[in-house]
C-alpha cells in the first residue's frame, strides 16, 4: 500500500521521495506520513536480522515509492565499513540500563545513523522526480549534524552543502571536525549567534520565494539535511526497533515485554523517532525526554506550555542547547488531530509571541512521555559515578539522559528494561568528560593530550574521526552575522 506525506500546515499529499527532496514544505510545515504503518514482521523474525536487514524492513513501510533494489542499495551504501562495529548500533549495559551506542559512524555522533543514508536517499529521490538542478543542502547545526552531513555529502556528484553553526556554541572537537572538512562541494559558516539563530535563518532561506526563483534560474535546488527532513527521521526509527529486537535475541526481553527509552533531546527528532516506533507497534512503555539546563521541553511536558522566552544557556552538552525544538511540530500536529489550521495557529504564536499553550485534550495524549532535566552539576556527577562504579565512560549528552533516568527511577520506581540513547562518543567532548571525572588533574591539559588521557582511562581506541583532525588543515574560515546568512549562501554559490 502506497504511503503519502503531507505538510503539518497543509493538505496536499506528495510521495516520500518528493518529501525527502523538498526537505521543508513550501508552506513552512514539516512533512509527515498520512498514517503510521504497522510493523509487519514479527519481533522474533527481526531479532534474527542484521542492522541492514532491520533497516529495510522498517524503511520500506515508510518509503513506499522506492523499489526494493533502490532502498537496499541506499542501505548497503550507508551502513558499511565506515562504522567501526559490525553491529552498527551496539548495546552496552552499565548501572541498571542498556546504553544504545549510536556513535560508531564516521563522525562519532548519532547523526551518522541517518546522515550516512540521506545523501543516497536524496540523490535517488532526485532521479525519481526528474530533478536535474544541482541540489544545495542547507543545514543548521548545534555541533553534530553539520559534520555528519558534510561527511555524507562530501564530493557526492550533483550536490553542494553549506553548514551554519554558532561560532562560540560548539565544542573544540566539533568545530575542528567541521572547519577541516574536505570536499570541494562543502562550505562551513560560523555565525555570530546561537543555534536557534542558525536554525531560524535556514528556515527563512527555505521560505524565501524570491531566493528560490533566483536559485532555480541558476540551476540550483534547495534541500535540507536537518532533522526537519523526513529522510532524516525515518532512518532513526530503525535503531529503536533494532535495539528491542537485540534485547529479545539476547534474552533480556521476552517478545511483548515493555521497554523504556531515555533520549537526550534538543531538536526533538530523535525521541520523535522513538514515538513513531511505538506507534508502529514496538512495545515501548515510557518515552523519557531528557533536557539540559535549556529545559524548554521539560517545561512543556510539565505544563503544556511551550515558552522560548528565556535565557539561552551554553552548556557542556551543546547539541541540546536549543530553545526551538523544530520536530516537536510533528507531534503537535498529531495530537491536534492532524488539524493543520490548529497547528498553524500554535506555530504562529511561537513566532509572534515566543510561546504557545496546548489544550487539555492534547496534553492527555502526551501521557506516554516523561519530561526531565539535568543541571550541569548532576550531569558531571553522573559521568564520574558511572565511570567509578563500572569503568564505562559516557559523553555529556548521554550523561544528561542518565541523570534524568536516575531521577525518573526515584520518582516512579519503574523497573522496566530501559535503553538510554548514547548520542556521542566521549572523545567528542573530552575536556568536559575528563573534568567531570577529575577536574584538578585534567583541567590544564591541551585538547589532544586530554584525548590521550581519555584513551588510557577508558581503554577504548581513539576513533579515526579524532585522529584525523589532530593535524588536519583548516579549510573553512567564513563567519557572518545571523542576518547575513542569505548573502553568505549567495556568495558561495557565485550568484551575487
Amino acid at each position: 500500500m502506497s504511503l503519502a506525506y503531507r505538510s503539518t500546515r497543509g493538505n496536499k499529499e506528495v510521495t516520500a521521495s518528493y518529501a525527502i527532496l523538498k526537505g521543508l514544505s513550501d508552506d513552512g510545515g514539516l512533512f509527515v506520513p498520512t498514517y503510521i504503518p504497522q510493523l509487519d514482521r514479527s519481533i522474533t523474525d527481526l531479532s534474527k536480522m542484521s542492522y541492514q536487514e532491520v533497516a529495510y524492513e522498517v524503511m520500506r513501510l515508510f518509503l513506499t515509492d522506492f523499489t526494493e533494489e533502490e532502498l537496499k542499495a541506499c542501505i548497503n551504501k550507508a551502513y558499511d565499513s565506515k562504522f567501526d562495529t559490525k553491529d552498527i548500533a551496539p548495546l552496552t549495559y552499565a548501572e541498571d540500563a542498556w546504553f544504545l551506542e549510536l556513535f560508531h559512524g564516521a563522525t562519532i555522533a548519532f547523526k551518522d545513523m541517518a546522515l550516512s543514508i540521506l545523501p543516497h536517499l536524496l540523490t535517488t529521490s532526485a532521479k525519481k522526480n526528474n530533478v536535474t538542478n544541482e541540489i544545495v543542502i542547507l543545514t543548521a547545526t548545534s555541533g553534530d549534524t553539520g559534520k555528519a552531513a558534510m561527511a555524507g555529502f562530501a564530493d557526492v556528484v550533483g550536490t553542494r552543502i553549506v553548514v551554519f553553526y554558532p561560532k562560540d556554541g560548539v565544542s573544540p572537537i566539533q568545530e575542528r571536525q567541521m572547519v577541516t572538512q574536505k570536499g570541494e562541494n562543502t562550505h562551513v559558516v560560523g555565525i555570530h549567534g546561537n543555534f536557534d539563530d542558525a536554525q531560524t535563518g535556514v528556515k527563512n532561506l527555505f521560505n524565501d520565494k524570491e531566493l528560490a526563483e533566483e536559485l532555480d534560474a541558476k540551476g540550483f535546488w534547495l534541500s535540507s539535511a536537518n532533522s526537519i527532513n523526513i529522510g532524516r527521521l525515518v532512518p532513526q526509527i530503525v535503531y529503536y526497533v533494532y535495539a528491542y529486537a537485540t534485547l529479545v535475541r539476547t534474552g533480556e526481553l521476552g517478545v511483548g515485554d515493555k521497554m523504556n527509552v531515555v533520549v537526550p533531546t534538543g531538536n526533538f527528532g530523535n525521541i520523535l523517532a522513538a514515538y513513531y516506533a511505538k506507534c508502529m507497534g514496538l512495545p515501548i512503555e515510557k518515552l523519557i525526554c531528557a533536557s539540559n539546563e535549556n529545559k524548554v521541553l521539560y517545561d512543556f511536558f510539565t505544563t503544556g506550555i511551550y515558552d522560548r522566552n528565556r535565557e539561552f544557556v551554553l552548556t557542556s552538552s551543546p547539541s541540546m542547547d536549543i530553545l526551538i525544538s523544530s520536530n516537536l511540530e510533528r507531534l503537535i500536529y498529531k495530537i491536534a488531530g492532524e488539524d493543520e489550521k490548529k497547528n498553524r495557529e500554535l506555530m504562529d504564536d511561537l513566532v509572534n509571541k515566543g510561546e504557545y499553550s496546548i489544550q487539555a485534550d492534547m496534553k492527555v495524549q502526551l501521557k506516554d512521555f516523561y519530561g526531565g532535566y539535568s543541571t550541569e552539576a548532576k550531569a558531571g556527577k553522573t559521568i564520574a559515578d558511572i565511570y567509578q562504579n563500572t569503568g564505562y565512560v559516557i559523553d555529556t549528552h548521554t550523561a544528561v539522559a542518565a541523570a534524568v533516568y536516575r531521577q525518573y527511577k526515584a520518582d516512579t520506581g519503574d523497573k522496566n528494561v530501559t535503553v538510554i540513547v548514547s548520542t556521542a562518543s566521549p572523545y567528542k567532548f573530552a575536556r568536559s568528560v575528563m573534568s567531570a571525572i577529575d577536574e584538578s588533574k585534567y583541567k590544564d591539559l591541551p585538547e589532544f593530550d586530554l584525548i590521550d588521557e581519555l584513551h588510557a582511562l577508558s581503554k577504548v581506541p581513539v576513533p579515526g574521526a579524532v585522529e584525523e583532525i589532530r593535524s588536519a588543515a583548516t579549510r573553512h574560515t567564513t563567519q557572518c552575522d545571523a542576518d547575513q546568512m542569505k548573502d553568505a549562501l549567495k556568495d558561495w554559490l557565485g550568484i551575487q
